[in-house]
């Protein structure tokens, strides 16, 4: 069982009201560290809340929570079915349910009955006495909502297309941490990228690149934005360019989204730059514009 979904966007809120879908689990009871809830119906259809608690290593979950939703097989339609799926965890402190909101619609069909996060909440967070979400002896309270939406645009549409070049002069002689581009307009937004030529804290040695909002370019309440991206190096000396790729939705938590390039930067400083030591960057993007009316705000 696996999200099929890297890298999900979620939105983590509180809430007094209890989940449509929520049931008591006593972690030394559950067989195969996996829970399984009763059926519930939502949308003309059945499902069922999965949990596990110590993580689902099959699916890169280990020391999080897995909280997944399946629509029952007997129960699946031969068509697809758009959801939008909320986790819950009952805090005894709070006295509120943990919101956790995956903010990307889901397609559930015959051949896919199975979505959710696989690190919908760490362990330690979980265990901590101080945050309340052991009731009493080993019982946690989970559950989740499923909102069936319509068709989405997002899935398998021609998106906005936007180019943008960025031409860095004596690359190799650059001090400072970070170059940032001129701003480009893409998706009805202000947009800049920002190069790490000595590499950023989370991969040092290694060519990173983020793409910003403008300080100027804020989101509204509930504001989303789809981005595709393609971000590219150019090999001065022929087609062997240096690629990576971005695919997220982004907001106010997110506004600035990176790509660390496998390459190093020595490799980078000796095969990618021309004569006069100039780096060209390009980057491809394509743009689903604002959503505003997003079912959790």
């Amino acid at each position: 069982m696996g999200s099929c979904a890297s890298d999900p966007a979620m939105l983590k809120s509180w809430r007094k009201t209890p989940p449509p879908s929520s049931s008591l689990v006593r972690l030394s009871q559950l067989a195969n560290d996996k829970y399984e809830s009763p059926p519930f119906s939502s949308g003309g259809h059945n499902w069922r809340l999965v949990v596990f608690p110590k993580g689902n290593e099959k699916d890169n979950g280990r020391g999080f929570v897995s909280m997944y939703v399946e629509c029952l097989s007997s129960t699946t339609p031969p068509i697809d079915v758009y959801a939008y799926l909320t986790f819950f965890v009952f805090s005894e402190e709070e006295k509120k349910y943990l919101s956790i909101q995956d903010v990307e619609v889901k397609r559930f069909n015959s051949s896919k009955t199975v979505w959710g996060l696989s690190k919908a909440l760490s362990i330690e967070t979980l265990k901590d006495r101080a945050k309340g979400f052991i009731l009493y002896g080993e019982l946690h309270e989970f559950g989740a909502h499923v909102k069936i939406v319509s068709r989405p645009v997002s899935f398998g549409e021609d998106l906005p297309f936007h180019k943008f070049s960025w031409t860095i002069r004596d690359f190799s002689l650059l001090r400072q941490n970070d170059c940032v581009s001129k701003t480009f307009h893409m998706g009805e937004k202000d947009w800049t990228l920002t190069l790490f030529p000595k590499g950023d804290s989370r991969a040092d040695g290694e060519l990173s690149q983020h793409l910003h909002l403008t300080d100027n370019d804020t989101l509204l309440k509930g504001e989303l934005i789809l981005l595709r991206v393609n971000l590219k190096v150019l090999d001065p000396r022929g087609s062997n360019h240096l690629t990576g790729s971005l695919h997220s939705w982004l907001m106010n938590s997110n506004k600035a989204r990176g790509k660390t390039q496998s390459m190093s930067l020595d490799k980078i400083q000796g095969a990618y730059l021309d004569r006069e030591g100039t780096l060209e960057v390009e980057i491809e993007c394509e743009v689903k514009n604002s959503i505003k009316n997003h079912p959790f705000f």
